[in-house]
C-alpha cells in the first residue's frame, strides 16, 4: 500500500514523507485543538509544535497503534500542559461575557466588524450549539474534556482513547461517563432553547442579530434539539448536541470568524486573554 511506503520512508528521515501523512489527518487534528483550547492562534502553536516534535520523535513510532492516534498523543500532552496553566470556565461565562461586552465598546466593536468584514457570514442555531459545548467543555477537568472530545466528536475508539492519556480503560469509560453527565447537567439548566427558565439567550439574540430576516419561530421549530426537548432525558438531548456538533467545522463554518470573537470575549471573561488579541 502506498500508505504503508510512505509512512517506510518517513521512518527513514523523509519530512515530506511525513507531512504527506500528517496533512491527511491535520484537519481533525487542528478542529480538535482549537475546540479543546478555544482560541485559534493556541491551536496552530501547538499544531506546529506537534509536527514537530512528531518528526523529531518519529524512530520511536513502534506501530502500535496508528500513526493518527500516535499524533494525536504528542498534541493531546502538549495541550495538556498547556491547559493546566489555565483555569477552567465557569458554567456562567457566556453571561460573564456579555456583560463584559456591554460595558465596553471596543469589543462590540469588533463583533461588529467581524461580522461586517464577512458577507456570507452566517451564525444560526447550530453555530451557537457548537460555541456552547466547547464553552461547557472547558468547564470539565481536563481529561474528562479529551476523552469527550475525542470519543462524541472524533470517533477514536475507547481503546485508542486509552493509549493517548494513557490511562486503562476502566479509568476512560469514566472519564467519559462523568464527563457527559456534568455537560448533560449544565446544559438542562442553561440551555433556553429546551428549558423556558435556561439563562442562556445568545442563540436567539445572535440569530436576530445577524440575521435579522430569519424567522425565529421558523428555526426553533426546525431544530431537532428543541423538538427533542420534548421527549427526551438529558443525557440523549447532549447526544443529541454531540451529533449536531460533529458535523460542523468550527474553524471553516460561516459562523467561525464570529465565534473565534465570542470564544475570545469568554477567555477575557476569564481572565485568559488581553482585550488586544
Amino acid at each position: 500500500m502506498k500508505e504503508d511506503t510512505t509512512l517506510k520512508q518517513a521512518l527513514q528521515g523523509d519530512i515530506n514523507a511525513f507531512q504527506e501523512l500528517f496533512i491527511g489527518f491535520q484537519a481533525q487534528l487542528k478542529s480538535y485543538l482549537y475546540r479543546l483550547l478555544a482560541n485559534r492562534n493556541d491551536a496552530e502553536d501547538i499544531l506546529h509544535d506537534t509536527f514537530i516534535k512528531a518528526f523529531d520523535k518519529l524512530s520511536t513510532f513502534k506501530g502500535e497503534s496508528s500513526l493518527k492516534t500516535w499524533v494525536f498523543q504528542i498534541a493531546t500532552h502538549l495541550a495538556y500542559n498547556y491547559l493546566q496553566r489555565q483555569k477552567r470556565w465557569t458554567a456562567d461565562v457566556s453571561e460573564q461575557a456579555k456583560k463584559l461586552v456591554l460595558e465596553n465598546e471596543d469589543l462590540r466593536a469588533k463583533i461588529v466588524q467581524v461580522h461586517e468584514s464577512a458577507a456570507d457570514a452566517r451564525y444560526e442555531m447550530k453555530e451557537h450549539i457548537d460555541t456552547c459545548f466547547t464553552c461547557i467543555g472547558k468547564n470539565l477537568p481536563i481529561e474528562n474534556q479529551i476523552a469527550v472530545l475525542l470519543k462524541d466528536l472524533y470517533d477514536f475508539s475507547v481503546a485508542e482513547i486509552c493509549i493517548i492519556l494513557g490511562k486503562t480503560e476502566g479509568v476512560v469509560k469514566y472519564l467519559l461517563q462523568d464527563g457527559r453527565k456534568i455537560m448533560a447537567e449544565i446544559f438542562d439548566h442553561r440551555c433556553a432553547l429546551i428549558n423556558k427558565n435556561g439563562v442562556c439567550h445568545q442563540c436567539s439574540e445572535l440569530n436576530g442579530w445577524f440575521n435579522p430576516k430569519q424567522q425565529q419561530q421558523e428555526v426553533l421549530i426546525k431544530n431537532d434539539l428543541v423538538k427533542g426537548s420534548k421527549k427526551y432525558q438529558r443525557e440523549e438531548l447532549y447526544f443529541l448536541r454531540a451529533n449536531l456538533v460533529k458535523a460542523i467545522d468550527p474553524l471553516r463554518s460561516k459562523g467561525a470568524a464570529l465565534q473565534e470573537i465570542l470564544l475570545h470575549c469568554n477567555s477575557l471573561a476569564m481572565g485568559e486573554a488581553s482585550n488586544e488579541g
